[in-house]
């Protein structure tokens, strides 16, 4: 199995990159959020997993070990396949994922796509429990998957020049302030303490 990729990204494309890793090319499938997140010319280190079908090889690549476990795991469900598992992954970071599963939360497993009502029940029945605690160490009440404000702040993060990947993780460190708001969370205010959070990065 190839466990881990390291080289320099030579081109990225919504839903794959190209690696020389040192005097060849290696092209890896990945979600678009972490195509999103790599620039040609970066050095990077993406770990992989080999799917092997009749039809040929195909190397899927994560940036860390949670998101390649998910993938791996959402394959075990009946009926679904590599291309649905990083579907996945595409519209749902892992503790999402988690909190969807554990919460019976079908609409928003519905927004994956290729993935209707029952294929959502057979997500929530096969992995309920199976998917481990969530990353984040969230405790009690956690906030919708896909909330308005999380939208807003990552889009607005986004064309200040981060990456998808640094916005989503900024919003994420600003989940418990937008959890104190009793109605609307006010954005502009979490867009500043998830600027703050960067800055500390």
């Amino acid at each position: 199995m190839i466990a881990f990729i390291r080289g320099t990204v030579q081109a990225v494309a919504h839903d794959s990159v190209v690696v020389d890793l040192g005097g060849f090319g290696l092209q890896a499938t990945c979600t678009a959020p972490t195509a999103l997140s790599l620039r040609v010319g970066d050095r990077v280190e993406l770990l992989t997993s080999l799917v092997v079908r009749e039809d040929g090889w195909t190397l899927y690549a994560f940036a860390d070990a949670d998101e390649r476990t998910i993938f791996e795991q959402v394959q075990t469900v009946t009926g679904i396949g590599p291309r649905i598992a990083l579907a996945v992954l595409g519209t749902l970071a892992p503790d999402e994922l988690r909190w969807a599963i554990a919460n019976d939360d079908l609409t928003a497993l519905t927004k994956i796509p290729g993935i209707g009502r029952k294929g959502a029940q057979r997500l929530v029945l096969e992995l309920k429990d199976r998917l481990g605690a969530m990353h984040g160490g969230a405790t009690g009440r956690a906030l919708p998957v896909n909330a308005p404000w999380q939208s807003s702040v990552v889009a607005g993060l986004m064309s200040l020049g981060w990456t998808a990947r640094e916005a989503e993780a900024a919003a994420d460190a600003v989940a418990p302030l937008a959890a104190e708001y009793p109605d609307a969370p006010d954005i502009s205010a979490l867009l500043k303490a998830a600027l703050q959070s960067l800055d500390r990065a």
